[in-house]
């Protein structure tokens, strides 16, 4: 789901500050005397737990409840794209998403894609960005930093002012399909709606603004359209669980079929943006096929599950390595595979269930790590040690972890 050009969010937005300053009376019997007063802007934050009163599992999900207390803490995000046409074909376009606070120090969460344009090396971030608050509040917003890899960006407002109400981030660990969630944003540019659906799967993989995969997204029926992207999927509890991001439609329009960065990812790519600005991600330089059973019965592969090589990116760390891709290319049930590459079973000891796993290993590591893959060449296991490298900014073709 990418930025929604909207005549909602087209209108010009003005921002004015004032002094405020009061002058003694002047009867004429002397000099004038001016008082001056101080205005002390301050920020009010609510906290509010149990939003739906159950156990983040469905008990009790009441979605009034969820509403009424998280919703004062989800925002629409403006940004402002410098040289990108607008609707009517010139001057500065405009994007429209959603977002939601993390915290008093005026923290905000939200979707790379809504404060970027273009992608991969092409990506740029907006030349403005503006939050508008359920009270009526709308303030400037600075962009700490982005994460094409995992489409999150964290921004940030001066709080004073304002009255904050930060949404408590949930953990995925435990989710379970069926689980009802609701989502909350600006389809369409219309703020604070709400949708509710249930889990409809979980550990799904969708692309980032990079091309490489994000793992584990949440898959969910609760209605996400275009504005939606960057505000929260909440759980009974009200604990995020995810940020709303892409949609899969033949339509364009929500069909059921809706995905979300899960808060896990969110809240890893989070802390690094605070501390650094950036997110690094460690890169081996593969592109891998899963292995299931009937595929290692009919190539009579070593084990049942793992990470195929198909391809490894020449001069990358895989390929200083020594690791062979596949080069025999062959058809099994739909699929084309390349037979006789590396297999790789396992990263430091932690086995591989799927190739999908292999880009979740090398979440736990840096560039400049050394890791140690159990591979199988020609029916054989070996160690290889591989020192990891950094992702680039695009992938040219499929996932390459």
């Amino acid at each position: 789901m990418r930025r929604a050009i909207a005549a909602a969010a087209a209108a010009a937005v003005a921002l004015t500050s004032a002094g405020c300053a009061g002058s003694g009376g002047d009867d004429g019997a002397g000099p004038r005397e001016t008082a001056v007063t101080t205005v002390e802007r301050t920020t009010t934050v609510e906290v509010v737990r149990g939003a739906g009163g159950g156990a983040g599992d469905g008990d009790g999900f009441d979605p009034a409840a969820i509403y009424r207390r998280e919703a004062p803490g989800v925002v629409t995000v403006f940004s402002v794209m410098a040289g990108a046409p607008d609707q009517l074909g010139g001057g500065d376009g405009q994007g429209l998403g959603s977002g939601f606070v993390l915290n008093e120090r005026g923290e905000i969460a939200t979707n790379a894609h809504v404060v970027t344009e273009g992608e991969g090396r092409a990506i740029r971030r907006a030349r403005e960005v503006y939050v508008a608050f359920a009270d009526g509040n709308q303030v400037s917003a600075r962009i700490v930093g982005f994460d094409p890899n995992a489409d999150v960006a964290l921004l940030r407002i001066d709080p004073a002012g304002l009255t904050l109400r930060p949404l408590p981030l949930g953990t995925v660990r435990d989710l379970r399909v069926g689980s009802p969630v609701a989502a909350i944003g600006s389809p369409f540019g219309e703020p604070q709606s709400l949708s509710v659906g249930v889990v409809s799967a979980t550990d799904r993989s969708i692309t980032s603004l990079t091309g490489f995969q994000i793992a584990g997204a949440i898959q969910t029926d609760a209605a996400i359209n275009r504005g939606n992207s960057g505000g929260p999927l909440v759980n009974a509890d009200g604990e995020v669980l995810g940020i709303s991001s892409q949609i899969q439609s033949a339509s364009g329009g929500g069909e059921g079929v809706g995905y979300a960065v899960p808060v896990d990812t969110v809240r890893r790519t989070l802390a690094a943006l605070r501390r650094e600005g950036v997110v690094r991600y460690a890169y081996l330089g593969v592109a891998t096929a899963r292995i299931y059973p009937q595929l290692a019965r009919r190539f009579e592969l070593p084990v049942t599950r793992g990470a195929w090589v198909q391809e490894v990116v020449p001069g990358g760390p895989a390929d200083d390595a020594g690791l062979r891709a596949g080069s025999d290319t062959e058809r099994f049930q739909a699929r084309t595979v390349k037979d006789g590459g590396d297999i790789i079973a396992a990263v430091d000891g932690r086995r591989l269930d799927d190739a999908d796993a292999l880009g979740v290993e090398l979440l736990r590591h840096r560039p400049g790590d050394t890791v140690t893959l159990r591979v199988f060449r020609d029916g054989r296991p070996r160690d290889v040690r591989v020192k990891l490298g950094e992702r680039p900014l695009q992938t040219d073709a499929g996932s390459r972890p």
